[in-house]
């Protein structure tokens, strides 16, 4: 039901609009004096009615306080006596439509359903401009090309109740992610509820999920519901879900086909209305073909696939991530220091193998060290500082020696996979080949799993 505020005089017109827009589903709250409008717009009115009475003067001074107290709202002015001062404040104040009295009821309904659609288009037209051009995204930060393409996505997603597949590098933000799907999509109301699969023992996560029943163990002195149940009408997030053993995941397949689950020690089916949401930092592809992780469930959970960037590729992302981090280690610092040239440049050419959440936790360790007003090279962790003193040619490893270009190659390969953290997804995107290339150059150069090269 939509809400209409009819200001105006109090007279036929409004008590008969009362009545037909009721009829349509409309919700109508009056307003008895122009200075009342400003306290009376809220986020439930979608359209602001302003009638015209007898004498225009009055008219033009509702017209312009509706104006200023709900500029984002359709405004519409139906008018007794039409004048050229009323017509003038109509289009000053940009009204969609202006009815004359008597005005017949089709007229009145066809033109508030109008700009009912219209004030409906207009918020979703804010709210995707929010995601696709916005420095943040929900708790999201960042407005690198990277981060710009995943608002879009994600924008396009979350409405929908496909389940997702979050993948991407430890430390990325897979979490931050998914409860941007879950607040951007219908169920934002209901609960959020996420559980690591890799940090629950296998002997707890099926009782963790789907509840138990009295006395199905030991210790079990009560019925406990499980996440599944917990998580009706909301999100279920299954983080690192790649790690959650065979045997449970034939379990959490039925349970997604069927919409129920049946309580550890149970005899009956509990149904629910969840979406999930899986994250892993794993190639499922490759464990998939390794037989560790079923397909029939890789292709359930990974409807829509959203792929989390890393932070080297989110190029001036990471200066106004570095701030972020540092005022959330130090909420009460303020001034924050200011980051020197030189470590500027440092969070730019630092790979960030453990992504924001090294990030964060250097800048932490920065401020506790810090003496003066600018945060220095000798502030930061000494495994960045190592880094940044070995040096290009140290860092690649090659020392000036001149070497075969398979070398070059071989020893790119490896550059690649340790920045991508031994993803070979993510590894085989860098490099510009498919999987099954990488695969044969790793065999090639003995990087095989399993080989100590």
């Amino acid at each position: 039901m939509s809400m209409v505020l009819w200001a105006g005089p109090a007279g036929v017109t409004v008590e008969r609009a009362r009545q037909l827009l009721g009829e349509q589903g409309h919700e109508v709250v009056r307003c008895a004096g122009p200075h009342e409008i400003t306290e009376a717009v809220n986020a439930d009115i979608s359209v602001v009615v302003v009638e015209v009475g007898p004498q225009p003067d009055h008219g033009v001074e509702w017209i312009r306080q509706a104006a200023a107290a709900a500029p984002d709202h359709p405004l519409i002015v139906v008018t007794e006596r039409p004048s050229w001062e009323a017509a003038a404040a109509a289009t000053r104040a940009r009204a969609v439509d202006v009815l004359a009295t008597p005005a017949d009821d089709s007229r009145v309904g066809s033109a508030v359903a109008r700009a009912v659609s219209l004030r409906a288009r207009r918020r979703e037209l804010a709210r995707l401009r929010e995601g696709l051009v916005g420095p943040a995204f929900e708790d999201l930060i960042g407005d690198s090309p990277p981060m710009r393409r995943l608002y879009r996505v994600l924008t396009r997603v979350a409405p929908s109740r496909a389940s997702v597949l979050i993948t991407g590098d430890t430390g990325t933000g897979k979490e931050l992610v998914a409860r941007a799907v879950h607040r951007r999509s219908p169920r934002r109301d209901g609960p959020f509820v996420a559980i690591n699969c890799a940090a629950v023992p296998e002997s707890l996560l099926e009782s963790e999920l789907f509840g138990h029943v009295k006395g199905a163990f030991t210790d079990a002195r009560t019925a406990r519901k499980g996440l599944f149940q917990r998580a009706n009408g909301g999100t279920l997030f299954l983080d690192e879900v790649g790690d959650m053993p065979l045997g449970l995941q034939a379990k959490l397949l039925r349970a997604l086909q069927e919409r129920t689950v049946r309580p550890v020690g149970g005899d009956e089916e509990v149904s629910f209305d969840v979406r999930v949401v899986g994250a892993t930092h794993q190639d499922l592809d490759q464990l998939v073909e390794e037989g560790k992780f079923r397909r029939d469930l890789y292709y359930r959970l990974a409807v829509i696939h959203v792929e989390v960037p890393c932070l080297s590729e989110r190029g001036a992302d990471v200066r106004e991530l570095a701030r972020v981090g540092m005022q959330r280690a130090e909420p009460d610092l303020d001034p924050l220091p200011e980051i020197s040239d030189a470590v500027a440049r440092l969070l730019l050419e630092y790979p960030w193998p453990g992504n924001v959440r090294e990030l964060f936790n250097a800048m932490e360790h920065a401020l506790a060290l810090q003496d003066g007003d600018e945060i220095t090279l000798g502030d930061l962790p000494s495994r960045i500082r190592a880094w940044h003193s070995a040096g290009p040619a140290e860092r690649a490893e090659e020392g000036g020696e001149l070497v075969t270009l398979d070398e070059v190659e071989r020893r790119h390969i490896l550059r690649v996979l340790q920045a991508s953290g031994g993803s070979r997804q993510r590894a085989a995107t860098i490099l510009g080949v498919d999987r099954k290339t990488l695969y044969r150059k790793l065999k090639q150069f003995s990087l095989a799993e399993g080989d100590e090269a």
